[in-house]
């Protein structure tokens, strides 16, 4: 108790999810989970395929790499919990638990926003600058922009999550949602609920808002250059390597701007719940597919890639066969 009123700090939560939808939990349950092995498998097959051709050690995959390893981050900083939450009893998380879960969400899809925003610098650069390309994206300022990316994206999970979490909670500790989001945790609070909401959903569409004006500060200076290039060859050759990227900032902020946008009702807590899942779930799961159909260079590498680990594995198992290893798998 604090000052004789009923403040306590709650030793955990209850999540409510989508005890909205029981009939649907079991296919929820199957339908979430085989996304999220997509999205981690996705994932990890484009970091691997990075790392192991030395033709895409270049910093525009170095900057996908660290995208998609923060985007496994994300999604283990939600999805597990999220899948949990759809087995009955098992729907509980300390209160230190929803506390790490906020920072690590927020701080995760911060760097997700910084690192999009650095990979249209560098497209910038590449194609606005090519001549500096080389001396301007050396190693040293790709893993400086990289760890920036970090830096900034945990520090906002910080400021979030303390701002929320310095909020006496005395109101039923059933958070309405999947995970430990902000409006619903709000809602548990005391006192300074409404100012601390207003606070943060300002600080939060401003540093979304603020990479995604300087991204399309970029592509409007991409698109200056592209435009003035003499052949249709070298135009569409320079979109090419721009069209996963634009794709993935589109369906990121299309649904970032959904869940900050929206109204935020009680008694549209079950449609805010799916709404939320565009974000947290279907977002994070289409981003691999993209990258690795709509980049060549990429599709390339991990067939190439698939064949010489193909061509290895049989020679290993018939030792006495002869093969012919071409250069495109040396």
């Amino acid at each position: 108790m604090l000052g004789g009123e009923n403040h306590t700090v709650p030793t955990g939560f209850v999540f409510v999810g989508f005890s909205h939808f029981p009939k649907l939990q079991a296919v929820l349950f199957v339908l979430f989970l085989l996304m999220h092995v997509v999205t981690l498998v996705g994932n990890i097959v484009i970091m691997f395929v990075i790392r192991l051709n030395q033709r895409l050690h270049m910093p525009m995959y170095f900057f996908l790499s660290a995208l998609s390893f923060s985007e496994i981050c994300y999604t283990f900083s939600i999805i597990p919990k999220m899948l949990s939450g759809l087995v009955p009893g098992t729907r509980t998380i300390s209160f230190l638990g929803c506390a790490a879960q906020m920072h690590f969400s927020f701080m995760f899809g911060f760097t997700h926003s910084f690192l999009l925003t650095v990979m249209g610098y560098d497209r910038y650069v590449a194609i606005c600058q090519p001549l500096r390309y080389s001396t301007v994206m050396t190693s040293r300022a790709c893993t400086q922009l990289v760890a920036a990316s970090w830096a900034g994206g945990g520090l906002l999970g910080v400021l979030v999550t303390g701002a929320v979490f310095q909020l006496p909670f005395c109101q039923s500790h059933h958070v309405d949602h999947f995970f430990c989001h902000v409006p619903p945790m709000l809602q548990l609070a005391c006192a300074g609920g409404e100012l601390v909401g207003i606070a943060v959903g300002i600080f939060c569409i401003t540093a979304l808002l603020g990479c995604f004006l300087f991204i399309l500060l970029s592509y409007a200076f991409i698109l200056g250059c592209i435009l003035q290039m003499p052949s249709a060859k070298g135009r569409h050759k320079a979109f090419s390597t721009c069209a996963s990227h634009i794709t993935v900032v589109v369906v990121h902020y299309g649904c970032a701007s959904v869940i900050y946008l929206k109204h935020h009702s009680p008694r549209a807590a079950g449609a805010s719940v799916l709404i939320d899942v565009s974000y947290t779930v279907f977002t994070p799961f289409l981003s691999p597919i993209i990258f690795s159909l709509r980049n060549k260079d990429l599709k390339n590498a991990f067939w190439k890639s698939l064949k010489k680990s193909f061509i290895i594995r049989n020679a290993n198992i018939c030792p006495g066969s002869s093969f012919s290893y071409s250069d495109d798998y040396c």
